[in-house]
């Protein structure tokens, strides 16, 4: 069931004489854990219907069961093959290593566009450091708070799933077992000094955690010490620590395994649990969904596994220089194809580094495809995002947008939805960090997802 109805309807009554549906906006800016975040919210929300949202997201499910599984499926178990394929340098993987036993936790977020029939996953991100939890829920929960929108939702069996209340579930799940009958102290760490560019980020999560029902102290790795098996921050023992740092900050750090010993005793006893291990950041890395979508490589797959695989991924291929040298055919591929391809660094995220064939001159493509051999990169085959028709507030035309949607989810399955969205020929890379002209969105379900 299409959505577009909905989004129709809403259009227009936005554009009546007197509708209070303008206002919704300027409500969403002002509250109370939206007003710190920088950035500008679209004047509307997205529409999914519910039915879509389900499908995908159990098939993102197994998709996310398929990419966990392939240093077994692909290497025979052998995760220093699996990391020299995917191009880990040897101080990240042995942060991996000693803050990442125990399988990874499919928690974190995938970014896909809708090509207008289906949703197609660009990029995965697993890992607690993933954010974006709190804005997701709170724009739909501001809205609803707007008696013209809450009216227009009810008329239209909108719902959402607030993100927060998922991650809070799956804390406690997790937490248990150190914190058995009571409710478990989660600590958020960043990195040493991450506070001073973070620390509005993390405050606004903590206060949306807080309404959801669940305290989280934040901190940063310097902040906490190690006593008789488990972490504390003062006098407080930490059950759970919400990881905000990432591997490669250990290795490039001087001194970073000092920063992180406390942590890593405590995680060794078992006296302080840690939400995400560091190898769940190896699913991340873009070479993975290369692994999957390239027939010659995702062998011990289904016909079925290679279906879905096909239905929910872009044609994506590994750039390295073992790839090049196995694959004679595979530049002269990506040269013949430049209009059509986007090359992307496997260890980067948030669009940097990125190169648009299309928007690229040959020569440069050339170029590019060289460079991003020596780093590690992958082509991808482009996803042209479906219009997403918007009513300007001040001028009251209709206006078209394309949106990069997020799903999020935690290891209990679907956890919600935003989006980001750029006027249609703005820029190809919707990210709010590469695109000044990008908007953060609230997407509700039609259907019976509620609250």
């Amino acid at each position: 069931m299409s959505a577009e109805p909905v989004t129709a309807q809403y259009n227009r009554e936005f554009r009546t004489a007197g509708s209070d549906l303008p206002a919704v906006a300027q409500h969403v800016n002002e509250f109370p854990t939206l007003a710190p975040w920088r950035g500008e919210h679209l004047p509307r929300p997205l529409f999914v219907a519910e039915r879509e949202v389900r499908e995908f997201a159990d098939n993102l499910h197994h998709l996310l069961n398929m990419l966990t599984s392939l240093p077994e499926r692909l290497f025979d178990g052998d995760l220093d093959a699996f990391r020299s394929v995917l191009g880990i340098s040897d101080g990240r993987w042995t942060a991996m290593r000693r803050l990442g036993d125990g399988p990874p936790v499919h928690n974190g977020r995938a970014d896909m566009y809708h090509d207008g029939t289906d949703f197609k996953v660009l990029e995965f991100g697993l890992g607690s450091e993933v954010g974006g939890w709190d804005l997701a829920g709170e724009i739909p929960r501001a809205m609803l708070e707007k008696e013209a929108f809450a009216e227009f939702a009810r008329r239209n069996r909108l719902g959402y799933t607030h993100p927060v209340r998922a991650a809070v579930e799956a804390l406690r799940q997790f937490g248990a077992t150190v914190a058995p009958g009571r409710e478990p102290v989660v600590a958020l760490l960043e990195w040493q000094g991450g506070l001073a560019d973070y620390g509005d980020t993390w405050h606004t999560f903590q206060s949306v955690l807080k309404w959801a029902g669940l305290d989280l102290l934040v901190a940063e790795v310097t902040d906490v010490h190690e006593q008789d098996g488990a972490l504390y921050l003062g006098d407080t023992k930490i059950d759970v620590v919400y990881r905000c740092f990432v591997a490669a900050q250990i290795a490039e750090e001087p001194g970073g395994w000092d920063l992180v010993e406390p942590l890593l005793r405590a995680h060794r006893a078992g006296g302080t649990l840690l939400w995400t291990p560091l190898s769940s950041n190896l699913f991340s890395n873009k070479s993975c969904m290369a692994l999957l979508s390239d027939p010659a490589r995702r062998r011990n797959l289904s016909e079925d596994e290679c279906r879905l695989v096909d239905r929910m991924l872009p044609w994506t291929r590994l750039l390295s220089k073992d790839a090049m040298a196995a694959d004679t055919d595979l530049v002269d591929e990506c040269l013949q194809r430049r209009e059509e391809l986007i090359l992307k660094v496997n260890a980067r995220g948030g669009g940097v580094g990125a190169v648009v064939g299309w928007e690229t001159a040959e020569a440069e493509w050339r170029k590019a495809l060289e460079n991003g051999a020596e780093e590690g990169c992958v082509v991808q085959q482009r996803v042209t995002p479906r219009a997403e028709l918007v009513v300007d507030p001040l001028s009251g035309e209709t206006e078209e947008w394309h949106a990069a949607y997020g799903m999020f989810y935690t290891p209990q399955g679907y956890a919600g939805m935003y989006a980001k969205a750029v006027p249609a020929g703005s820029g190809s890379i919707i990210t709010i960090k590469a695109n000044a002209n990008a908007r953060s969105v609230g997407v509700f379900h039609q259907g019976d997802l509620r609250e």
